[in-house]
């Protein structure tokens, strides 16, 4: 590993200083929940706990989870921290499920964040001068702007794209000479694409570093990401209700997994199932406490991220996290068996005649569920041989998840396209 380029001077502290820092803004930050969000105080008091209680990062174990319930139940403005004129930007999900969950900054939050995604942009290889183009969503989805104000924090040139109108994509890829783009990996691989479409070479772009986030994608999606448009392809990780992007970020010369700037964040795992915490170095549900927040702190989120701590490597203080293997409310559970998205991919993408393109299909045509893989061929690959790779991957996802699996090959084209996360379920059994 060659050494590292640091962006700034929390990332050169020791382990010792580090976890002080930690230990005195963990108490700040349950002492400031405790007396401005009702939400918290009436948990702790549940729970016995007062935030003179809190005298080791071991202590965060006191306090109650906070989950998107929690969120949906005080929506709009119930978990912020300080008065509403205070909140400078608002940002919310979806609300597919129900009321979005909201999330506030004060100005300094927005600072911290645009520090973070700076430092994130660093570790990733990017510098002050280099083109960024931001392909993820702007509005209330807090990719764009977090992705925006970061870069412009760093001091790139923006090129704020948004996510959509893939030919513009490619077009200003060309044209303006982006060095790095920030995007969902799956939305990239249709903007390659639609290099290829458009005959152009990607290698012979200037881009040569991708910082792909939102969403789960494997080393094998990695590899075919390099390999195709011949940049470094990292993983920047984060989530609204934690933040925005920036809360992790692989960096450049590992690729080891996303870096968590714990500085700002402190992270635990946990077991899905009963909440107790595990070990690092063991699998489990990832929760973080935010350490710096004003507007919006929050106490031991539940991410319903899937992953492993792991000992720092090029940011030797900070622990790491292993990539995503899934998410708790992604599980399929098919005849009792586990199956993650991330599983199938990394089959199908052992065969050269895919492309990464898939969706896992849940029916119930009578008493038992049933999976269809359905997957695309990779261009010029003989509709002869399909038959046989279907039948290989079936046995795959048989031999190696346990489950029994119907797999379709479809022709180029044939899996819908997204300009964000991809869907890689699609749930058709009967409620």
């Amino acid at each position: 590993m060659t050494t590292p380029q640091l962006y700034d001077a929390a990332e050169r502290w020791s382990l010792d200083e580090l976890r002080a820092h930690q230990l005195a803004r963990l108490q700040e930050t349950v002492a400031h929940a405790y007396a401005h969000v009702p939400h918290y105080r009436n948990a702790l008091d549940v729970s016995g706990v007062r935030p003179e209680d809190i005298r080791s990062l071991d202590d965060v174990r006191l306090l109650p989870f906070t989950g998107k319930a929690e969120l949906r139940d005080n929506y709009p403005f119930g978990m912020f921290a300080v008065p509403r004129p205070q909140v400078v930007r608002v940002h919310a999900s979806s609300g597919t499920t129900g009321s979005p969950t909201v999330v506030g900054y004060t100005r300094d939050d927005i600072d911290t964040w645009a520090g973070l995604v700076a430092r994130s942009l660093f570790a990733a290889g990017v510098r002050p001068g280099d083109i960024v183009q931001v392909a993820y969503g702007y509005g209330l989805f807090t990719g764009g702007l977090g992705a925006h104000y970061g870069a412009e924090r760093l001091g790139c040139t923006v090129v704020p794209m948004s996510g959509g109108q893939t030919a513009r994509q490619v077009q200003l890829l060309r044209d303006f000479g982006a060095r790095a783009i920030m995007v969902t990996p799956s939305y990239f691989l249709s903007i390659l694409d639609e290099m290829t479409a458009q005959g152009i070479d990607p290698a012979a772009l200037p881009l040569s570093t991708g910082v792909f986030g939102a969403e789960p994608w494997t080393d094998a999606m990695r590899a075919e990401i390099e390999q195709r448009a011949g940049i470094d392809a990292v993983d920047i990780y984060g989530l609204s209700e934690v933040m925005g992007p920036g809360v992790a970020q692989e960096c450049v010369e590992t690729k080891d997994g996303p870096t968590i700037w714990e500085d700002h964040f402190l992270p635990e795992i946990i077991d899905p199932v009963s909440g107790e915490p595990v070990p690092d170095g063991e699998e489990g549900e990832l929760v973080f406490t935010s350490l710096t927040k004003q507007a919006m702190p929050v106490l031991r989120y539940r991410t319903r991220d899937l992953t492993r701590l792991l000992p720092g490597t090029a940011r030797p203080s900070f622990r790491r996290m292993a990539k995503i293997t899934g998410r708790s409310d992604d599980l399929m559970i098919v005849r009792g068996v586990n199956v993650f998205p991330t599983q199938i991919e990394e089959l199908a993408l052992a065969h050269e005649g895919l492309s990464p393109y898939f969706q896992c299909v849940l029916t119930r045509p009578g008493r038992m569920d049933e999976l269809t893989v359905n997957v695309e061929a990779a261009e010029g690959f003989s509709a002869s041989e399909w038959p046989a790779v279907e039948t290989a991957l079936a046995a795959q996802i048989k031999d190696r998840i346990g489950t029994t699996a119907t797999v379709t090959v479809l022709p180029p084209g044939g899996i819908e396209r997204s300009v964000g996360k991809a869907r890689r379920i699609v749930d058709q059994r009967p409620r």
